[in-house]
């Protein structure tokens, strides 16, 4: 497939010459053949003129759920990665939750072979442990010879610290990544909602930030000992990104990510008790916030991530207590990113994080595999149910003013939008 994009400024602070450029850009069997000022279509070219026309490298996202195996109904992993390439994303990390979750080489097998052909490449995280029980590790080095980009037992905290250290020991020998979810269990107890003023006022049980605070002090002094690689999920509190910042002037092996949405919202917004609005780790307070958008301007925030999670109406539309934890992510990720940051700084914060993973970052040049992100910073919008591409619609970000709309991506020779 052929495709000339026309008019596009490009973004892209490693090309010099070519970043805030307008240029026509020829894309001839999946590579860039041509960027140029003013290009001519060939025969067989599908031209693409888009009012506003952005280009990036395409974007990447570090946690996303969907729910085959097992949660279909949720989101296939089909039209997942479809929402993914519509909404900009390129390059996605499979967080390890369906049913069975992906604890042996088969599992991560089917996933990729789940995802061949799509615009979108998917990176699947194995387990962690055998079924995500805490009990015994998975069969990590097998899964990472069949593709398993980390290891993860998704939003569940791995209490035995022991287990841990063996993790990051063993996981040496292959280069393998561990992710650990920053949440003492005991400390959070029965908690469903930031610990504050906000939950007291609202009579909801608190998770303090303590919890996740302990837990990561835990997992840091572990990584000091073991040695590994770690990365730390979606953190959310003001001192769990200094406890980052020591840690890495330590030189320790550590990386963390942020919800996009605990950079958007605190917790005022559960005034309603709109389910819509909880998710793990929970909206923090005005501080927080204030401090993760400084940690993701400083580098102490590593990545950002969507955490997009799929979830059924019924498990939404119930009491606030009894609701899942979760929220669609992948299509509002740049518009929100784009209202917080300059444009400049959203793209970058959207392509970073693959080489932790040891994915290979793509490049815009003549001759390069064509790996763009498609958008229009510009547009300002209500975000609505017509804007959710995903099965599930348990988007927070209905209502919201957001500023910026992806048009969608190329990637693998194929344009998606």
């Amino acid at each position: 497939m052929n495709i000339l994009l026309k008019s596009a400024k490009i973004i892209d602070e490693t090309q010099k010459d070519l970043h805030l450029k307008t240029r026509d850009i020829l894309i001839k069997n999946g590579n860039i053949a041509k960027i140029a000022p003013n290009l001519s279509a060939e025969p067989e070219t599908e031209t693409v003129e888009l009012d506003n026309l952005h280009v990036s490298l395409g974007w990447f996202d570090s946690s996303v759920s969907f729910g085959e195996p097992g949660f279909e109904e949720r989101e296939t992993i089909a039209n997942g990665l479809s929402t993914a390439a519509k909404s900009g994303f390129t390059d996605i990390v499979l967080n390890p939750n369906a049913h069975p979750v992906p604890d042996s080489s088969s599992d991560i097998v089917f996933l990729k072979n789940a995802a061949r052909g799509q615009v979108t490449n998917l990176y699947p995280l194995g387990s962690l442990t055998i079924k995500s029980e805490g009990v015994d590790l998975a069969e990590l080095f097998d899964m990472k010879n069949s593709g398993a980009v980390g290891f993860y037992d998704y939003k569940s905290p791995l209490q035995n610290s022991n287990l841990l250290k063996i993790a990051l020991q063993y996981s040496q020998n292959f280069d393998g990544l561990i992710c650990s979810f920053p949440l003492d269990a005991k400390i959070a107890g029965k908690g469903i909602v930031n610990e504050g003023e906000v939950s007291t006022r609202l009579g909801l049980k608190g998770i303090p930030a303590l919890s996740e605070e302990l837990q990561l002090v835990r997992d840091l002094f572990i990584l000091e000992y073991a040695g590994g690689k770690l990365h730390v999920p979606t953190i959310s509190t003001a001192t769990s990104v200094k406890l980052i910042a020591e840690a890495k002037k330590k030189g320790l092996n550590v990386t963390c990510s942020v919800a996009i949405h605990n950079l958007f919202y605190t917790d005022e917004t559960l005034e309603d008790f709109d389910s819509s609005y909880k998710v793990m780790p929970p909206l923090r307070g005005a501080n927080d916030v204030k401090a993760l958008i400084q940690g993701v301007k400083e580098g102490t925030i590593d990545f950002v991530t969507s955490d997009h999670t799929p979830l059924n109406i019924e498990e939404k539309r119930v009491e606030f207590d009894n609701a899942a934890y979760g929220s669609l992510g992948l299509e509002s990720a740049f518009g929100v990113l784009n209202q917080i940051f300059d444009t400049e700084t959203a793209v970058d914060l959207l392509i970073k994080g693959r080489e932790r993973f040891g994915i290979a970052t793509p490049t815009i040049a003549e001759g390069a595999p064509a790996c763009l992100a498609l958008f229009n910073p510009d547009v300002e919008y209500t975000f609505g149910a017509d804007d959710i591409l995903s099965t599930s619609k348990n988007s927070m970000f209905l209502g919201s003013k957001l500023k910026g709309r992806a048009y969608g991506s190329i990637s693998n020779g194929q344009l998606r939008r």
